[in-house]
């Protein structure tokens, strides 16, 4: 094997079991698939800025005996078994657990698994029984941490649950080794040895990144699935792994990455222990934040989706929410009377009883929608002669093809027909400004056409005059749909 130069340099040695993806051209298109196959699992490894991590990679042909970790090491004696026997040796002779990190599958083989398996990738063990099978995840799988991690793992999961949506995932269980003796004799089975950790889970509890350990703890397995930001993982091996798991190893190369607490001064240990603590803090806060947004948003985007996209009773529901949260209770009149008897909703905040009619559009919002809610006014003394109504509204999702920022302020331009109405017609694209900006009052305004001292919830000290509703009908008629 090549000769390596010695001596304490701050780089962690590590075997990566691929021929020097600067030493390998870019085959032809017509060059045969092992030579294709060859450069292609090269260049997963070219970008890796190793000495900005505080690493040094040594590839196929290189000695690995001082090597403190080994990448997707090799079996097979033509690829790298030699050089994965004199890492494991290395690291025995030392005292020291092998720390190993593979990848389940490969994110390039879309091909059907063989109808005989469940699985469609593992890894094998060196030296022990069993093997890890992985079972390819459709796209678009949820995963998230295991519980009880310790930073090391921890910090990994979460580095590798920030992969993009579209990177694969394989679901991962141990698997027992079979082996048949003779044609005729009977199988034997030997059971897989060792634990396996789960680190990420996909929603079923199955492991998708976990660390493997045998009884002996002599060697340490991480196993992730392909197509990962190896300039992360290798920032992670140097400034977690090998620190939790392998100290002496950067001790070795005076790496900077080292730490010996018995070597400390107060004040290192002092800086070190707030920054750990800090880093602690700030993952278990952005976890909670991200939880908290993604809860935001799921509350949120239903009302967000049905104002501005939504037609029927999406539309409609969405509208309801907006007005209960502005203090109006609010009946749905289709489930109450029965569709198309009245309007879509019954809004009462105190004294004041308002009959709501809610239309979508994809083009421009054509003037007879005006003459539904004019027809529903005109029914409804028949339908609750006992709950008069003193104010009403036409809401309308206007235009809901373009994009909302794209549409049009107002639902009608015509000033002759604006200057007509009698009661607000108002765009979602309003209810959604004031929804989003928890802007009641304006809500309250534009429904009753006046303000409304009392809060969400809370009685009006307004009185409910006959000259007050006289006004507001003045107010509608003079300032149409843009007044509110």
């Amino acid at each position: 094997m090549a000769a390596h130069s010695q001596g304490p340099n701050g780089l962690a040695p590590v075997h990566v079991a691929v021929h020097n993806p600067a030493e390998i051209p870019e085959p032809d298109p017509q060059a045969a698939p092992y030579a294709q196959e060859l450069f292609a699992t090269s260049a997963k490894y070219a970008d890796i800025a190793w000495s900005k991590w505080g690493a040094e990679p040594r590839w196929l042909g290189m000695d690995t005996s001082t090597c403190a970790v080994a990448i997707n090491p090799s079996h097979f004696h033509s690829r790298g078994a030699d050089e994965f026997e004199r890492f494991l040796y290395g690291a025995a002779s030392r005292g020291e657990p092998a720390l190993i990190i593979v990848t389940m599958g490969n994110a390039n083989d879309e091909s059907l698994r063989n109808v005989f398996s469940r699985y469609d990738a593992s890894v094998d063990f060196r030296n022990f029984t069993g093997s890890i099978a992985g079972k390819r995840l459709l796209a678009g799988a949820e995963v998230s941490l295991a519980p009880d991690l310790d930073a090391a793992d921890r910090d990994l999961g979460l580095r590798l649950r920030n992969r993009p949506e579209t990177a694969p995932w394989w679901a991962m269980t141990l698997q027992p080794t079979t082996m048949q003796r003779s044609p005729r004799g009977p199988a034997i089975v030997h059971q897989p040895e060792g634990e396996l950790l789960p680190i990420l889970v996909d929603s079923l509890g199955e492991p998708v990144v976990a660390r493997w350990t045998p009884t002996d703890g002599q060697q340490i397995w991480y196993v992730i699935p392909d197509e990962v930001d190896w300039n992360t993982v290798v920032e992670w091996i140097i400034q977690r792994a090998l620190p939790t798991h392998v100290p002496a190893a950067l001790r070795r190369v005076r790496s900077p990455h080292s730490i010996d607490a018995d070597l400390e001064t107060t004040a290192e240990t002092e800086a070190r222990v707030a920054l750990e603590e800090l880093e602690c803090r700030y993952i278990d806060d952005k976890a909670r934040l991200k939880d908290s947004l993604e809860q935001a948003r799921q509350k949120a985007e239903p009302v967000r989706s049905g104002l501005l996209y939504g037609s029927g009773d999406e539309l409609a529901d969405a509208v309801a929410v907006v007005l209960r949260a502005a203090g109006f209770a609010v009946t749905d009149l289709d489930a109450d009377l029965g569709a198309t008897k009245s309007a879509d909703l019954l809004a009462v905040l105190d004294q004041e009883t308002c009959l709501i009619e809610v239309k979508s559009t994809s083009g421009p919002a054509p003037e007879k929608l005006v003459s539904h809610l004019q027809r529903h006014l005109q029914t409804w003394p028949q339908l609750r002669p006992n709950q008069p109504v003193t104010c009403s509204a036409l809401i309308v999702n206007h235009q809901h093809r373009l994009d909302p920022a794209q549409r049009p302020a107002e639902v009608y331009q015509r000033k002759e027909f604006v200057d007509a109405l009698t009661f607000p017609v108002l765009t979602t694209g309003q209810l959604f400004d004031w929804w989003r900006a928890q802007d009641w009052s304006a809500v309250r305004i534009a429904i009753l056409g006046r303000s409304h001292s009392g809060q969400p919830g809370q009685p009006s000290t307004e009185n409910n005059t006959a000259s007050s509703s006289r006004h507001r009908r003045r107010w509608f008629r003079s300032g149409g749909a843009s007044s509110a």
